[in-house]
């Protein structure tokens, strides 16, 4: 079951550091640059690089559909798979439908990327959902309280009282967790508001971006946002790791900036 493998990730690796797989061609060091798989590559020495500090990884799906390379996408999670089973794999594509379409987008996810979880978007209601909470051994993770500045647009609207992105939260944590298999997302750059989410969902793993380069800070996260066990928190950083380095040593560099943001992570755990 998915939680109980992030649980494991957790404890065995003392991270709750997610790293973002996000790569961009024109980005990536020369010495890939000119393999049969570059993004493969880069991939694949970053993670063993860094496998043994991490809770997770998470490929983000446009960076590999908007680069044809969807191949080097399955190669990357297979590899996590065969190599590091004992770390999760989030398959980050947002995906938000109905019916025979949502179905489709959980065959995607689980069954053609084999991922153990995908992220998904709640805003059409629980029929957009079930087809991916069905599947009760894969995380489910929704998004909530996002770390972009304008998601304030929508998500804090106020409807009878209440935000939205805390109808969201009650209604993770209330209707759609019948499997124990949802997870929220909930950006680092709103520390005041995760700590709400907390309150109404005081088990429910949080995926947390914004950290690194959107500028979230982790004490504050840390402060409010921890579980009773001091877990319950998947904190992404994606280009803060991935690209900390652009030279023949740019594994090294991500191994490097990956375990800063484990120890810092780990002082205020």
């Amino acid at each position: 079951m998915f939680i109980e493998k992030l649980k494991k990730a957790w404890e065995k690796n003392n991270s709750l550091v997610c790293v973002g797989l996000d790569p961009d061609l024109s980005k990536l060091p020369e010495c890939v640059k000119d393999k049969e798989f570059p993004i493969f590559e880069f991939n694949k020495q970053i993670i063993d690089a860094t496998h043994d500090l991490v809770c997770s990884y998470k490929p983000q799906v446009a960076y590999y559909a908007g680069q044809d390379a969807e191949k080097e996408l399955k190669m990357t999670i297979d590899y996590i798979h065969a190599n590091y089973p004992e770390i999760p794999v989030i398959f980050d594509s947002k995906r938000g439908d109905i019916g025979s379409t949502a179905d489709m987008y959980a065959k995607e996810a689980f069954d053609r990327y084999n991922a153990d979880s995908v992220t998904v978007n709640p805003y059409m209601g629980t029929d957009t959902l079930k087809p991916f909470l069905d599947y009760a051994e894969r995380g489910v993770i929704a998004l909530c309280r996002t770390s972009n500045p304008s998601g304030d647009e929508i998500q804090n609207l106020i409807v009878e009282d209440k935000a939205i992105y805390k109808h969201v939260a009650k209604m993770a944590n209330e209707k759609w967790n019948y499997n124990n298999n949802i997870l929220l997302v909930v950006g680092a750059t709103y520390p005041a508001e995760l700590g709400e989410i907390r309150e109404i969902c005081p088990d429910i793993p949080f995926l947390v971006p914004g950290i690194g380069a959107q500028g979230g800070d982790i004490e504050a996260v840390l402060k409010v946002g921890l579980t009773a066990d001091k877990a319950g928190l998947v904190i992404n950083s994606s280009r803060g790791i991935i690209y900390a380095g652009n030279g023949e040593d740019f594994a090294q560099k991500s191994r490097e900036a990956t375990e800063t943001l484990r120890n810092t992570i780990n002082q205020y755990r």
